[in-house]
């Protein structure tokens, strides 16, 4: 038996649509994706070099910034009054000013391994200079500039003589007049490791070190001491001789022997810029030498 014919207008249709229609709707679809994969390469291509862009720019911001803005100079603490003076001087003559900042030259070092954007640093031991430029951080090895001193310091109204031996800090330590003694924390901090190598060598490491007060740096260590927060300590003789410190008690140098010599470093950090650069010239001049002079630093090249 014959079947009927289907309608005309549901001949040769699948689900509505020509064969002709699906063909026409595949290229379509495929033509659409490879536009759409051809547009997301162009995106990666654009989007990766603009990122590329960006990069370069933010590069050349900072060597811009790095050469027009005030340089960061990173410094051991026992400068804190002659390397003021210094910089002030250098500004003076040079029209160029510089951004210090003081602290323990040990956490500095660390720092500066960190990436801490410094462009130099001065400081009060040339064995951390040794370090950074061994691990390639800095533009040489570095130079000397000064060696420190240490001073046993009383502050006014304390029980303690300051006396060249420490015969009285060893009969103020037996006899319970001194309670607390400020000395740098020997740790990270160079003038802490003076003072601990120089009362060793008077047999006062022991007798003393339940008393003592650390500071973070020889600034601060001075601080405790020259506020009566301790009966007495041991730091930087730069710093005794500034009337903020000195001012506020008495103090008697100690003798270099007692302690490795404080041979104090400093070096470019990689990358330094102009200033910087004209910074560590002058430092080394006869304007900044007779400053530290002035500050009780023996000076490469003369005698103590």
């Amino acid at each position: 038996m014959n079947r009927p014919s289907p309608p005309a207008h549901l001949a040769g249709h699948s689900h509505g649509r020509s064969p002709t229609t699906q063909t026409t709707a595949v290229s379509a679809f495929r033509a659409s994706a490879s536009l759409a994969r051809a547009w997301t390469r162009r995106g990666a291509v654009i989007l990766g070099l603009g990122l590329a862009l960006l990069g370069l720019s933010t590069s050349i911001s900072n060597v811009v910034a790095q050469q027009t803005q005030p340089p960061n100079i990173a410094a051991a603490s026992d400068l804190q009054f002659a390397l003021e003076e210094i910089a002030a001087a250098f500004t003076r003559d040079t029209g160029q000013s510089v951004n210090l900042t003081f602290g323990s030259s040990g956490n500095f070092l660390r720092q500066i391994q960190q990436g801490a954007p410094f462009q130099m640093f001065l400081s009060a031991d040339e064995g951390f200079v040794q370090q950074l430029a061994q691990a390639g951080k800095t533009e040489d090895g570095g130079t000397l500039y000064a060696v420190g001193r240490i001073v046993l310091f009383a502050p006014g109204g304390s029980s303690l003589r300051v006396d060249a031996d420490l015969a009285d800090l060893r009969a103020a330590l037996a006899d319970g007049r001194i309670q607390r003694f400020a000395i740098a924390n020997p740790e990270h901090a160079p003038y802490g490791r003076a003072a601990e190598e120089a009362l060793r060598s008077r047999g006062l490491w022991d007798a003393v070190q339940p008393r003592l007060v650390l500071g973070e740096n020889v600034s601060q260590a001075a601080q405790f001491a020259a506020s009566g927060s301790a009966q007495g300590g041991i730091f930087a003789y730069s710093l005794a001789l500034s009337p903020q410190v000195g001012g506020r008690g008495s103090y008697v140098l100690i003798p270099a022997e007692w302690h490795k010599p404080l041979r104090q470093g400093m070096v470019l950090i990689k990358g330094a810029g102009d200033t910087a650069r004209a910074f560590y010239a002058y430092v080394q001049q006869p304007a900044a030498r007779a400053i530290f002079r002035r500050y009780g630093f023996v000076l490469p090249g003369e005698a103590s």
